[in-house]
């Protein structure tokens, strides 16, 4: 039986915000995030932040101020891709980087790990790492199963949900996550 062991999620329009890029101080999170984040630590399960902001390498926010929000938002720990898309880094979603750093510095096995995003390139770093998929609605996610459908429309994605709490909702259902060694389907 496997088990979940983290879950990794997206920022802007996953969390909060919409489908641009707020920078921190102007950044609104969903009214139940926080709680829904906090829920998920309770259960035992390690809850990450990973997040591309290329504004950070263009000077318009620095790596620390979205450290500091996402702290506060109660992370366990926060992966940023700072490169824009033209930097060709290893790190920057639909890349795996972030994922494969998460897994190394808290010995996870990605096949236990879930991400949850609201765009294409969540699902396909999530797809490559062999994650467990859930698109959000919420942010680009319609944009994403609309004008980005054929970026994902082999990806086996496990659940499409309305929302976070939607997502969330669906995990505790799916996978015994109150007990997280157990994992119903495996």
């Amino acid at each position: 039986m496997r088990r979940i062991e983290a879950v990794f999620l997206d920022r802007d329009g996953t969390i909060g915000g919409d489908d641009t890029v707020h920078y921190p101080n102007s950044f609104e999170l969903y009214s139940d995030s926080q709680e829904l984040i906090s829920k998920l630590k309770k259960s035992g399960i390690k809850v990450f932040s990973f997040t591309n902001q290329p504004g950070i390498s263009e000077g318009k926010a620095t790596k620390i101020d979205f450290i500091n929000e996402l702290t506060e938002f109660g992370f366990d720990d926060i992966f940023i891709c700072p490169h824009s898309h033209s930097e060709g880094c290893n790190c920057r979603k639909p890349n795996i980087g972030m994922l494969i750093e998460g897994a190394e510095k808290y010995k996870l096995d990605l096949k236990n790990c879930v991400v949850i995003g609201d765009r294409w390139s969540d699902m396909v770093a999530a797809s490559h790492a062999n994650c467990i998929k859930i698109l959000v609605k919420t942010g680009a996610g319609h944009s994403t199963l609309n004008e980005h459908y054929k970026n994902i429309k082999d990806l086996d994605i496990e659940f499409i949900a309305e929302s976070i709490k939607e997502a969330i909702d669906w995990l505790y259902f799916q996978y015994d996550v109150k007990n997280p060694n157990v994992l119903l389907n495996s």
